[in-house]
């Protein structure tokens, strides 16, 4: 069996991801994000995703409820069989917090890269990252990827198209 491709999204980035399962063709997966009294959460798909290739959209800004609801997110999609879990970060907090600047900081940039990875995710894409350093913090979830260079292939064909000129089919770095 093929894997297809499930689209699903946090709280704090619905529209951008109605955006990208619209343009990719899928409606946007159905999930629950179940809250509680005492102000916990708990998301539940509510559809299966065994053996699929889950996208989950959600930025990390504040407050922490988004952080956490990712990390909750990235969980269940692992204990629910997904064959890859791939998220997509528009906002990476704690980007500027990238290196030990000064004696006893955290470096929180790398901590949540170690969250993501601890959680479950085998890919993250993030649109601009405060430092090229942070690409290198996960240490076993491939990389991380800025969207910037993904998207770039895109973006140029589709300026190309405007101004009636041939579409690039290569770029070199």
């Amino acid at each position: 069996m093929n894997p297809s491709v499930k689209i699903f999204s946090g709280i704090g980035s619905r529209k951008l991801a109605e955006k990208i399962s619209q343009r990719f063709g899928a409606p946007l997966g159905k999930i629950n994000i179940q809250k509680f009294s005492d102000g916990e959460f708990q998301p539940i798909f509510l559809e299966s995703i065994r053996g699929d290739y889950v996208f989950l959209v959600q930025s990390t800004y504040a407050p922490t409820d988004n952080l956490m609801e990712l990390l909750l997110m990235i969980d269940a999609a692992k204990r629910a069989s997904a064959y890859k879990i791939i998220v997509v970060i528009p906002y990476y907090g704690y980007a500027r917090q990238d290196r030990k600047d000064k004696p006893r900081v955290a470096i929180g940039s790398k901590l949540i890269a170690t969250l993501l990875e601890a959680a479950g995710a085998d890919r993250v894409i993030t649109m601009d990252l405060h430092a090229p350093q942070i690409q290198a913090f996960p240490l076993n979830t491939g990389c991380v990827h800025n969207a910037l260079t993904l998207l770039a292939p895109f973006s140029i064909n589709k300026l190309a198209a405007l101004a009636n000129v041939p579409p690039v089919s290569q770029i070199s770095s």
